[in-house]
């Protein structure tokens, strides 16, 4: 199975501590980049998260984002610190007496440290934030699979056009050997009177030497048998398929420069087309 670098996926899970969502998307990328994006008291768990994703991508540019809100309903009574609060009513009555203000209690409570509420237990929740996380990664893989799924069969479809026009051309070249006999047989007596038919099968073994392709559709076909070997092996296979892309384009226009016939010519221009089309898809390909 192949995998495209191209995913998504998303999950949301909630407890008494409030809600999470995480969501990872990826694009293409030469190699291997990730990206977190998470409230800062969550900010230690990247590291471990990184080495864990890591094991299981080889390329793409990936993005993780966690969108966390705490229950305010289960975070228990707000506390008041006695000890504080009074200090800052002593300096606040000194304030008062040498500028004639008043005190304000709620600018009191307002300051840093006075009010206080219990704080979570961020071990539990990041536990649970990492479970999600990986199963998060779970259903990113398996999108990205799906989109690979999809890549194999164009790039099959594509193949087995391939090897359709690479019978054609070698199913017309006798034909346009024979075309190519008459014509040479016909300027050749414009200006003999008589022909040396040795001269004359000489001179068409040679043109037939430069116009043969034998050997480019061999390697077509070579390419192609190749290429499905490496789709039936997937895993990270997308550096090695673009090399491939890069074997058909020199067959291709091989076949372009030595051709004489517009059939042939067309169907040299549908190769390219065709390996196009695959090297596009391909650069997706993990």
């Amino acid at each position: 199975m192949i995998h495209s670098m191209t995913g998504y996926a998303r999950r949301e899970i909630s407890g008494d501590w409030g809600t999470a969502v995480w969501e990872i998307r990826s694009v293409n990328q030469r190699y291997l980049e990730t990206y977190w994006r998470m409230p800062e008291n969550f900010r230690g768990l990247e590291p471990q998260l990184r080495d864990k994703i890591r094991k299981q991508l080889q390329r793409g540019k990936v993005e993780n984002n966690l969108r966390f809100e705490s229950n305010q309903h289960q975070q228990g009574e707000l506390k008041l610190n006695k000890t504080l609060a009074n200090q800052l009513i002593q300096s606040a009555e000194w304030v008062q007496q040498q500028s004639g203000g008043q005190i304000n209690p709620v600018d009191i409570l307002r300051w840093p440290g006075v009010m206080e509420t219990p704080e979570q237990d961020t071990d539990t929740i990041s536990q649970e934030l990492v479970t999600a996380w990986q199963e998060t990664v779970t259903d990113f893989i398996a999108s990205r699979a799906s989109e690979g799924d999809k890549i194999q069969t164009m790039i099959e479809t594509r193949l087995n056009t391939i090897t359709e026009q690479a019978a054609f051309v070698r199913s017309r070249l006798p034909q346009v050997i024979e075309w190519q006999r008459e014509k040479l047989r016909t300027r050749l007596s414009e200006v003999m009177a008589e022909l040396d038919e040795g001269r004359v099968e000489q001179e068409i073994i040679l043109l037939a030497q430069k116009l043969d392709v034998a050997e480019e559709l061999d390697r077509l076909d070579a390419h192609v048998s190749e290429t499905y070997a490496i789709l039936k092996k997937g895993g990270p296979c997308g550096r090695r398929l673009d090399f491939m892309m890069q074997e058909f384009n020199r067959e291709a226009n091989t076949l372009a420069s030595k051709s004489i016939d517009a059939e042939i010519t067309k169907a040299a221009v549908e190769l390219k087309v065709l390996i196009e089309q695959m090297r596009e898809q391909i650069q997706n390909i993990e």
